[in-house]
């Protein structure tokens, strides 16, 4: 059996074999593009075991060895101490320690999802930057209005983006090199939008043919993007043995720091998935309004610990039951039907 270690860079791939017994095999490096990448699963030896780390240019030489059946485990970076730690480091020492360690099977390494979950996850996860970027262009024409005397409340409408607040945008008299920056933001602005829409249609088709998705969707709080969210960033539900896995993944678990007789707790926005955790704690504010289950929970935790703490609480909750829907592939047991109808008419529009 050859024991492969890659060491991916933007520009190269430092790679180290060894055999059974650890024996360095040979080194080589190879360019980082399409054509060496080919050539190099090409002439790769029936069997051979690959690991690299996770990182940005990883995929491609990822993808490229799975076609092939090749057999590839990407370490998790942080995980992999040997390597952050060594006092002497190199691309050569990296290479051969990824080896070394997939031969011994110490390897810790990071889930990577099917390809059509992948393709999914970053379409998500797109839209999430869409949507960050329009809202940026809305601050910045509140910015700009506010600056020249405008006051957006006495502009007479609830939603200043709407048909009818672009329109009085518009026509707002500024002086003229104002003028011409907030046309072109509003032009940005409708353009973003249209993005959006067509990323929300192919969204909406992948969850329509998603049977976990409309599944999730029983759930009050949890629409569609939000339900494809939490299939493709959690992956194999199996993953998790148990519940409170689950939300420790996400990060809705607050940290422990334990010395001697000292016992600190922390809070709940440091590792973990952050878009997640953003989804599920919006989710979480929603389901309290129309979910007397969520409800109920959330004002006993608030009376205890505050609204924020309360909404967190709940979001933790949702995610456990998020975890026995998918486990046991049952709709959520308090769901209004009539709301559920209406999220998946929206499927279909």
């Amino acid at each position: 059996m050859i024991y492969m270690g890659v060491d991916v860079h933007k520009s190269y791939l430092e790679i180290a074999q060894v055999d059974d017994e650890g024996k360095l095999r040979s080194r080589s490096r190879v360019v980082n593009t399409p054509e060496s990448i080919d050539e190099l699963a090409g002439s790769l030896d029936p069997g051979v075991k690959v690991a690299m780390e996770s990182c940005s240019y990883f995929y491609p030489l990822y993808n490229r060895l799975e076609d092939a059946g090749v057999e590839v485990k990407v370490a998790h970076p942080l995980k992999v101490r040997l390597i952050a730690e060594s006092r002497i480091k190199s691309d050569k020492i990296d290479a051969l320690v990824l080896a070394q360690l997939l031969r011994l099977d110490y390897l810790p390494t990071s889930y990577i999802p099917p390809r059509e979950t992948r393709h999914a996850r970053d379409l998500l996860r797109h839209r999430i930057s869409l949507v960050r970027q329009r809202t940026q262009v809305k601050n910045r024409v509140h910015h700009l209005l506010e600056k020249n005397g405008v006051k957006t409340d006495t502009l007479g409408y609830s939603d200043l983006f709407g048909k009818g607040g672009l329109q009085c945008l518009r026509s707002v008299e500024l002086p003229k090199l104002e003028r011409r920056i907030l046309d072109m933001d509003l032009d940005l602005l409708g353009y973003l939008n249209q993005v959006l829409k067509r990323s929300d249609a192919e969204l909406a088709r992948i969850a329509w043919d998603n049977h976990q998705a409309r599944l999730l969707m029983t759930i009050p709080g949890v629409d569609y993007f939000t339900a494809l969210l939490l299939l493709m960033e959690i992956g194999d539900i199996g993953r998790f043995p148990r519940p409170g896995r689950l939300c420790s993944y996400v990060g809705l678990v607050p940290g422990l720091h334990q010395s001697g007789e000292r016992t600190r707790m922390g809070g709940v926005s440091g590792p973990g998935n952050k878009r997640l955790r953003w989804a599920m704690v919006e989710s979480a504010r929603v389901a309290v309004r129309h979910d007397e289950r969520m409800r109920g929970f959330y004002e006993r935790v608030k009376r205890r610990r505050g609204d924020g703490k309360a909404v967190v609480a709940v979001a933790c909750k949702m995610l456990k039951v998020i975890w026995f829907m998918l486990t046991r592939r049952e709709a959520y047991q308090s769901r209004n039907e009539g709301r559920y109808g209406v999220k998946l008419k929206s499927l279909r529009t």
